[in-house]
C-alpha cells in the first residue's frame, strides 16, 4: 500500500497482557505493518481506564481501539485478516486476471514484484502475514551487497514495499493461499483459506518456509508466553536486564544473539553440536566471540519448560552424557530450522526429500514424465523447463521454497528477479 495511506491511518491503542500469545502476535503484526500504536496492559491504571471508557474488561483483551473510538476484539483464532481489514490494510485483490501472481512477500517475492511491475506486468503479491517474510523479523543483515553497515529485516522490507508500490505492484496482506487450480482459458487460480481467490497468467511461488517448533515437554504451553520462534523485535525492550536463551546454531540464531546482547543481562546460545562452525557464517561467529555477555553452550538442548502464567524455568540436557540441569529463564527464542510451505500445491509438483520444489534441469534427474516405473511427476512438455520453472509449466519457484536454493537474502532476491525474466519468456511462448 502507498506510504501516504499508511501515514493517514488513525493511531491505534492495543490493550493486552504481556504474557498473552495473541497480544504478542498483534504487537509484532502492527510493528511489521508500520501501524503506529500504543500498547497498554489491562492491569495498569491507564490500561484499566481505557477499557472502562469503552465498557470493556480485562477478559475482553487483547483489544484494539483507534482514535475514532472503533473497537476490535482481536483474538488469534480469528486470524489476522479481520485485524488487517479493521486497520484499512489492503486484503482483497482488485483485479480479475493478473499477468503475474506472486505468492509470498519475502525477499524473493518482493524482488519479483519490483521487477514484474517495473517491466510492465500487471503484478499482485499475496502474503499471509506481513511484507518481508521471515527475513522481516531479522534484527540485522550484514552480508547483503550494498549495505556495509548492515540493515534490519524490517527496514529492508519497508524499502521493498515502497519500491514495489512505486512501480504499481498490488500487495495483498493476510490472505493464506491453500489451493492451486488451472484456469479455464489458461493460467491459474490461487484459492485462499477463506474461500477467496486470485487469478493470473503465470505464477511465482515464493512462500518460504514454516518455522519448526521445539517438542520438549511443556514448551508448547508457553508459546507466546516466554517461548518464541522468531527474533521478535517487539519483545527486546521487555528483555532488558534478563537472561535470554536462544536455541540454534545457524545465522538467524547468531543474529538474534547479537541483537539481544544489547539489552539482556546475558544471552545463552544453546547449540546441539560441538561448535558454531558447521552452520553459522564466520563474520557472526567472530562477533559473538567478541561479546562477553554471550555464552555459547555446545552439546546442549532444551529438555523441558515450566512456569506459572509464563515461562520461568528450563530443563537443559547435555547431548553427550544425558545429564540435565534446571535454569531460571523467562525468555526463550528458538531458531531450529524451517520446512518449506509447499504441501498446499498438490500432487503435480516435484519435491526433494526436504519438501522443496524441484525446478529446471533438476527435474530431468527425477525421470521423464511417464517413464516406466516413474512414481513422481515429471516435465510434461516437449520444450525443456526454464531454470526456475516447476513441473507445472508457468509456475516458477524462488527463494527458500526452491530445492538447492542459497538460503540467503541476496540469493532470494536474485531468484525473484530472475523468475520474472523467465515469466516473460513463458508468456511470450
Amino acid at each position: 500500500m502507498p506510504a501516504e495511506e499508511n501515514e493517514a491511518r488513525p493511531a491505534v491503542t492495543l490493550v493486552g497482557d504481556q504474557w498473552s500469545p495473541e497480544c504478542s502476535v498483534l504487537r509484532t503484526f502492527l510493528t511489521r505493518s508500520e501501524v503506529p500504536f500504543t500498547w497498554l496492559r489491562p492491569a495498569d491504571p491507564l490500561g484499566a481506564q481505557v477499557l472502562a471508557e469503552h465498557d470493556l474488561a480485562a477478559a475482553d483483551t487483547p483489544v484494539l481501539i483507534d482514535d475514532a473510538g472503533r473497537v476490535l476484539r482481536a483474538s488469534r483464532p480469528r486470524g489476522l485478516e479481520p485485524v488487517a481489514e479493521w486497520l484499512g490494510l489492503h486484503t482483497d485483490p482488485g483485479g480479475e486476471v493478473y499477468d503475474l501472481v506472486v505468492v509470498g512477500a519475502g525477499p524473493a517475492g518482493m524482488a519479483a514484484a519490483v521487477y514484474g511491475a517495473s517491466e510492465g506486468l500487471r503484478t499482485v503479491v499475496v502474503e499471509r502475514w506481513a511484507i518481508g517474510g521471515q527475513s522481516g523479523l531479522t534484527s540485522r543483515i550484514e552480508n547483503y551487497l550494498g549495505f556495509p553497515d548492515g540493515i534490519s529485516g524490517a527496514d529492508l522490507a519497508d524499502r521493498a514495499r515502497r519500491q514495489a508500490t512505486k512501480f504499481g505492484a498490488e500487495l495483498v496482506l493476510t490472505r493464506h493461499a491453500n489451493t492451486l487450480q488451472d484456469r479455464t482459458g489458461g493460467g491459474f487460480t490461487v484459492g485462499f483459506t477463506d474461500g477467496g481467490s486470485v487469478a493470473g497468467r503465470a505464477l511465482i511461488i515464493a512462500t518460504g518456509a514454516n518455522t519448526r517448533t521445539l517438542h520438549a515437554p511443556g514448551v508448547a504451553d508457553y508459546a507466546g508466553r516466554g517461548v518464541y520462534y522468531f527474533a521478535a523485535l517487539t519483545e527486546a525492550p521487555l528483555c532488558t536486564g534478563h537472561d535470554v536463551y536462544i536455541v540454534g546454531g545457524a545465522n538467524s540464531a547468531g543474529q538474534a544473539a547479537i541483537y539481544f546482547s544489547e539489552c539482556a543481562r546475558k544471552v545463552v546460545l544453546l547449540v546441539r553440536g560441538d561448535s558454531l562452525d558447521r552452520e553459522m557464517s564466520t563474520y557472526l561467529i567472530k562477533q559473538i566471540d567478541a561479546i562477553p555477555t554471550i555464552e555459547v553452550r555446545t552439546h546442549t538442548e532444551v529438555a523441558g519448560a515450566a512456569g506459572d502464567t509464563h515461562l520461568e524455568r528450563l530443563t537443559l540436557r547435555d547431548t553427550r552424557t544425558g545429564t540435565t540441569e534446571t535454569a531460571d529463564a523467562t525468555w526463550l527464542f528458538a531458531f531450529i530450522g524451517a520446512d518449506p510451505d509447499t504441501v498446499w500445491l498438490g500432487p503435480r509438483f516435484l519435491w526433494d526429500a526436504d519438501g522443496c520444489l524441484v525446478t529446471g534441469n533438476d527435474i530431468a534427474a527425477a525421470g521423464a514424465a511417464g517413464a516406466a516405473g516413474a512414481a513422481e511427476p515429471g516435465w510434461p512438455l516437449a520444450r525443456a523447463p526454464y531454470h526456475l520453472e516447476t513441473t507445472v509449466p508457468g509456475v516458477f519457484a524462488a527463494g527458500d521454497v526452491r530445492a538447492w536454493s542459497a538460503r540467503r537474502v541476496a540469493g532470494a532476491v536474485g531468484e525473484g528477479s530472475m523468475a520474472v525474466m523467465l515469466v516473460h519468456a513463458y508468456l511470450a511462448g
